[in-house]
């Protein structure tokens, strides 16, 4: 534990110094800034178990560390959003609040490109958060930066749990529901319900195409963090395996969900997800084009060396056009 009376050092959120890592988030996200760690422990005091002065000489904590990274977590949800009972089971994805929190700027921004009042708030704006996870991040972030409703699926029962649970001891179950996806092969079917409509959906999909892939691109995160790994590291680091791969990886899922997307054209208006890997792009814009989408955006976004991508399209406008 850091005595923080000692001195006021450098705040960092990585073990490696780098000034410029937030600098390209989204402008209205909250952690553009650099971690406070000393105004995030004030909000949850465990979180000083877990900071220390690193080689730089600024306080951080150890990113290889699964439990200092989930207690950040929990800091970050209580200190920004006022999530004051979040947890995950063991071995559940643990993921990074801030790009969360871009993802949901992103979608704002997109929702609001046709309002006359900009970025629509409220409860009527009604969201789908395709894989939801244990975690239930993004409905959390965007109803208490927007005021939306969500519903949250899954197909992993374990992840439901929890979810129901986080959103139940927060009182938000009038804001988020929890949905079961009873069929692996399905996205959307067996969850929009007859007649129900959502101004979007959202997904973070499985991007590896199989476990030894997955357990790959884990050991180049450990690689990074300099750690020696063993096979539950490389398990534990990134998620379950519904969370991490399916048969045929990310351009796989993604296309089945755009095909699928087509039966639910009038259910909703936008329809995105995230895109790791930009060789996914050309396969899912000539779906898109076949399936007759009448517009396809992709938006960039980054945090510090990581590069991802929102894919949106719609069945609703009339002119199709490609961005």
């Amino acid at each position: 534990m850091y005595n923080f009376a000692e001195k006021s050092p450098t705040m960092t959120d990585h073990p490696k110094r780098n000034t410029d890592q937030k600098e390209m988030l989204h402008p209205r996200n909250k952690h553009r800034d650099r971690y406070d760690f000393p105004a995030l422990i004030r909000t949850n005091a465990q979180l000083s178990d877990y900071v220390s002065l690193n080689q730089y000489g600024d306080l951080s904590i150890d990113f290889r560390d699964a439990e200092a990274v989930k207690v950040l977590n929990k800091s970050l949800l209580n200190h920004f959003y006022g999530i004051g009972i979040w947890d995950i089971p063991k071995g559940y994805l643990c993921p990074p609040v801030p790009g969360r929190a871009d993802y949901i700027h992103y979608l704002a921004d997109l929702l609001g490109e046709q309002a006359e009042a900009g970025v629509p708030m409220g409860k009527h704006i009604k969201i789908l958060d395709v894989g939801v996870g244990a975690n239930c991040i993004y409905p959390l972030i965007g109803h208490k930066e927007y005021g939306w409703t969500f519903v949250g699926s899954d197909i992993d029962s374990l992840a439901l749990k929890n979810a129901k649970s986080i959103v139940e001891a927060n009182m938000l179950s009038k804001a988020i529901s929890i949905r079961k996806q009873s069929s692996i092969s399905n996205i959307f079917t067996g969850i929009i319900k007859p007649g129900e409509k959502f101004d979007a959906t959202i997904c973070n999909p499985p991007f590896h195409a199989s476990r030894q892939a997955a357990m790959e691109g884990s050991g180049r995160k450990w690689k990074n963090l300099k750690h020696k790994k063993n096979e539950d590291d490389l398990l534990n680091f990134g998620g379950q395996n519904t969370e991490l791969w399916s048969e045929g990886g990310e351009e796989r899922f993604v296309r089945q969900m755009i095909k699928e997307s087509v039966q639910f054209a009038s259910a909703c208006k936008w329809f995105t997800t995230l895109i790791s890997k930009k060789e996914t792009l050309p396969g899912s814009y000539r779906e898109l084009t076949f399936h007759g989408a009448t517009a396809i955006k992709t938006m960039s976004m980054s945090q510090g060396q990581k590069k991802s991508r929102i894919l949106a399209w719609t069945f609703q406008n009339s002119d199709t056009k490609t961005i």
